[in-house]
């Protein structure tokens, strides 16, 4: 995920500087209270040497010299007021010790706030809005971007576009807790904005939000957006939204080395795009997947890959699951005369799992047994989860 902004550099740039030091806290000259046995003093040796925040980085924070160096370009205080009241503000609502390291290690401007005004009036709209402590904690941590935001410019109005999509509080702080670096993106709302312009219907924009909200967030949206509408699709119809979903998860090189394996086994790319027409969400198979699926349907059971084109659902299937069990039932049935070779080799395949049993197994009475064992056996082993599909991995 990339920032809009230069101000988030530092957030790039610094996540992986430091280790994972215990936080201590001395007991400061203002009125905020820490706890006892987190009282080391602001200054130590370091600062014969050192600016003051350098100092103050490494004797309260626990960061080394080297990392306080590093972090400390990005943040100015000559006196720990400030600092201790935020880190005074982060206790009182619960942070842990590692918690407010992070935020300070990704966010170290936030050192410089006025607690009172910058940061605790957005945990209370957080809470205002059926936030737990706990998912405020979460939330800020995951995102500390929140803490850079302006809360009536930039998190009111982007709180409630979501909502008017969401419908409910729950629905959409569940939505934003997933993603907290909505609140410091201008990006999202445009995007939404884009959709909107662009006639998708509320379900198709709800459906984006709560399904992969890394998406909107995404650059390059328009050019996305225009590329599946010369596909064909329509901005008022769930496929829209499935497709556009599919576009942005799939980087253009996976997207072309699925098709290279397509293309391989028979399928032209007219094909593939096709399919995708029809289900949008079977390009998200990994390469792995749809080409062990092309493998076992065309080099084991020896029948025509373009079959798989009929239903392009299939490459989400499970293979150990669903697809090897049901076809060793139907290569069987072939073979014993109970199933003409010119019935479809799709069907099986796509109906439940109870009917695949009605149909296929339990009806041929004197075959149940052999056919239960082969069904069976190739599922054992596997656990019971299926209904019908295996998640599709992304790749």
């Amino acid at each position: 995920m990339m920032f809009p902004s230069p101000r988030f550099k530092p957030f790039l740039y610094l996540n992986s500087l430091t280790r994972t030091p215990l936080l201590q806290l001395q007991t400061p000259k203002s009125n905020q209270t820490f706890p006892p046995s987190l009282t080391p003093k602001h200054t130590s040796t370091t600062s014969q040497h050192h600016p003051f925040k350098v100092s103050y980085l490494v004797s309260t924070c626990g960061f080394s010299v080297e990392t306080a160096l590093k972090i400390s370009k990005f943040t100015q205080f000559k006196t720990p007021e400030k600092p201790d009241s935020i880190i005074a503000l982060f206790r009182s609502h619960s942070f842990s010790n590692t918690q407010i390291i992070s935020i300070i290690r990704r966010a170290p401007n936030v050192l410089t706030c006025d607690p009172h005004k910058r940061i605790f009036p957005k945990f209370e709209f957080l809470r205002s809005k059926g936030a737990s402590g706990s998912d405020i904690v979460e939330l800020v941590t995951k995102s500390p971007t929140i803490l850079y935001a302006n809360l009536e410019n930039n998190i009111v109005p982007s709180y409630e576009l979501v909502r008017r999509f969401l419908e409910s509080d729950k629905k959409t702080m569940d939505c934003i807790r997933g993603c907290g670096y909505f609140f410091g993106s201008g990006r999202a709302s445009r995007n939404v904005m884009l959709l909107i312009d662009e006639g998708a219907t509320d379900s198709v924009i709800a459906f984006l939000l709560q399904k992969r909200f890394s998406v909107i967030l995404c650059s390059g949206f328009k050019e996305t957006l225009d590329e599946i509408k010369e596909m064909g699709f329509e901005p008022f119809k769930k496929k829209f939204g499935l497709a556009l979903l599919a576009k942005k998860i799939v980087p253009k090189s996976h997207w072309e080395a699925k098709v290279d394996v397509f293309k391989s086994w028979g399928w032209s790319e007219e094909l593939v795009i096709g399919m995708f027409k029809r289900q949008p969400l079977f390009m998200l198979a990994s390469q792995d997947k749809i080409d062990r699926v092309m493998r076992f349907w065309v080099k084991q059971l020896g029948w025509d890959s373009l079959a798989l084109a009929k239903k392009p659902e299939i490459f989400g299937f499970s293979l150990e699951r669903r697809i090897i069990p049901r076809a060793l039932v139907v290569q069987y049935l072939v073979a014993k005369g109970l199933r003409k070779k010119s019935a479809s080799m799709i069907v099986p395949f796509a109906v439940s799992d109870k009917e695949f049993l009605e149909k296929y197994v339990m009806r041929f009475k004197e075959e149940e047994a052999e056919l239960l064992k082969l069904y069976q056996g190739k599922m054992s082993g596997h656990g019971n989860k299926e209904d019908g599909a295996a998640p599709l991995t992304v790749v």
